[in-house]
């Protein structure tokens, strides 16, 4: 089993869509290629937002994905690539405490 770590070494990514079967799509994808430990899909949310010139607002589904911080540059280029917005939102806050057997699952599960 690998040793504890410091909380802030992982991280919780956040990124929405208004389709919430590619959210699926790119949870499965982080998941199987262990760049995320754990993915959750939650909404609908009300985005409201600026884009274009002008305020938006939009039905969208939140993700939420649990990595190490080392892995998001993978983690945020695997997003991008699988996200049809032209600006998806990519929003990474680093994590004050995990529970440790948690933190040794999220460790396990990731790539090295």
């Amino acid at each position: 089993m690998s040793s504890p770590k410091s909380a802030a070494a992982f991280l919780l990514v956040e990124t929405t869509c208004n389709d919430p079967r590619v959210l699926t799509q790119i949870a499965e994808h982080l998941v199987d290629e262990r760049l995320a430990a754990c993915v959750q899909i939650s909404g609908p949310v009300q985005s409201v937002y600026r884009w274009e010139g002008k305020t938006e607002v939009a039905e969208e589904w939140l993700l939420r994905a649990k990595t190490r911080a080392g892995l998001w540059e993978a983690i945020a280029g695997a997003i991008k690539k699988l996200h049809p917005y032209e600006v998806p939102e990519l929003i990474a806050t680093p994590l004050a405490e995990i529970d440790l057997e948690y933190q040794r699952w999220m460790d396990e599960a990731l790539r090295s």
